[in-house]
């Protein structure tokens, strides 16, 4: 986990880039220092300057920088017995805007993932019973991608993201607290759209179910006004490409604002019905744990959330002065609204800048001017979105929910910063 963080830190290099300098006194001596002293690397020709650089297509498909290869999705040591069911975590410390690039979109598999065979694969729609639908169809993706197509911004986010978090600090950096996070430009065909087709009767059809082909067999229901709604599709594009395999190619459901097990991989099936299912992955799994022992189930919208993602835990504060700070917040219930900013664990608040777009059910992403004069600090941000609802901190969703859940945790996040610049995670109640 050290070694993580410090990654993180390198990876971000984070406040002398990327901010702006608004507190130009504080950093007018150490730039007339260099200037005075003289600096190679602008007073003379480096090599890229005075040689032939690579032609067109060196690289067929685009690559990051070498100087960023910290940046990757990472697995939580012993998160899991195998990696097979397994997570793969988003560097959300050093991502900027809201869109998630596709090959740092987070991964959660039940049995590993697969590179299809798109002109093998293929998508039934059934129904429990008779007369239910018309017709029970089978599409090939040639039959889909011929259909009018739709493209969105979404957020999708594991019921699991924060859920070591539950009883106390687990992690030390935000890849590892909020990294089951992403947020993409996804297009595919409206699910209402094929139902239609297929002849489906909504008035005795009130859920779907959703079916995976990995070997898991991921199956989920999901309450047809939403898909009545239009905003459910199934999805084979994702950030103006094709999906990558670890996330569903060719095939998968985009179910805007539930949690991400929902967002079914690898679409095979969708059967209609009058009543859910109640198979394993909504009885015994993503269902919430309350402090009397109950269970609640089909808790799926994921509820607004935020978290500063710079400065976040494993990061350094290079010296005091001016520093933007940056995150990241959502509601799978619509807008983000406003986003407050503390930097003395919650004693006081500011607004934030929040940034554009601001889309529904996407991540929006906030900045707010800071100065840090040295001293110790606990920052914090908390969300609002269009329903009123305001994110709540650790006491008040323990007095709720108690400490024993795994999922759906998202109260407020703390970073301290100590007087060393040094940022970690804590928690304030």
């Amino acid at each position: 986990m050290k070694e993580v963080a410090r990654q993180g830190a390198s990876s971000r290099r984070s406040f002398l880039r990327n901010s702006f300098i608004a507190a130009a006194g504080a950093m007018a001596a150490p730039m007339l220092t260099r200037a005075a002293e003289g600096d190679p690397n602008i007073l003379g020709n480096p090599p890229w300057t005075t040689s032939l650089g690579m032609p067109v297509a060196a690289n067929p498909y685009g690559l990051p920088s070498k100087y960023e290869r910290n940046l990757v999705r990472r697995e939580s040591p012993g998160l899991t017995r195998v990696s097979g069911s397994s997570v793969a975590f988003t560097p959300l410390q050093g991502l900027f805007g809201i869109i998630t690039p596709s090959g740092l979109h987070f991964e959660r598999h039940h049995q590993g993932w697969h590179d299809v065979d798109p002109s093998k694969h293929r998508l039934m729609i059934n129904g429990s019973e008779p007369g239910f639908l018309k017709t029970a169809k089978v599409y090939t993706m040639d039959d889909i991608m011929r259909l009018p197509s739709v493209s969105r911004i979404h957020f999708i986010e594991c019921g699991a993201n924060t859920g070591m978090e539950w009883g106390n600090v687990a992690v030390p950096t935000v890849q590892y607290s909020h990294g089951m996070l992403s947020c993409s430009e996804f297009t595919g065909v409206p699910l209402r759209l094929l139902l239609e087709d297929c002849g489906v009767d909504f008035r005795k059809c009130r859920y779907v179910l959703a079916e995976g082909a990995d070997g898991s067999s991921m199956t989920r229901t999901i309450p047809m006004e939403m898909v009545e709604s239009g905003e459910v599709f199934v999805a084979y594009g994702m950030n103006g490409e094709m999906l990558r395999p670890e996330n569903g190619y060719p095939l998968r459901l985009v179910v805007p604002g539930v949690q991400g097990v929902s967002w079914v991989k690898w679409l095979r099936r969708i059967e209609v019905g009058d009543k859910p299912w109640a198979t394993k992955d909504e009885a015994v799994h993503y269902i919430d744990l309350l402090p009397d022992g109950q269970h609640r189930q089909y808790t799926s919208v994921q509820e607004c959330k935020s978290v500063i993602t710079s400065p976040s835990g494993g990061q350094m504060l290079l010296d005091t002065g001016f520093y933007n700070v940056t995150g990241i917040a959502w509601s799978g219930r619509g807008k983000v609204t406003r986003v407050d900013v503390s930097f003395d664990g919650g004693v006081n608040w500011q607004v934030a800048r929040l940034e554009g777009p601001i889309q529904s059910k996407a991540l929006t992403r906030f900045n707010v001017n800071w100065v840090w004069d040295g001293k110790p600090a606990i920052l914090q941000s908390r969300a609002v979105d269009e329903t009123g609802y305001v994110q709540p901190s650790y006491g008040q969703l323990r007095a709720v929910r108690g400490t024993k859940s795994i999922y759906h945790n998202n109260a407020i996040q703390s970073w301290k910063v100590s007087e060393t610049g040094e940022v970690s995670n804590v928690q304030v109640l």
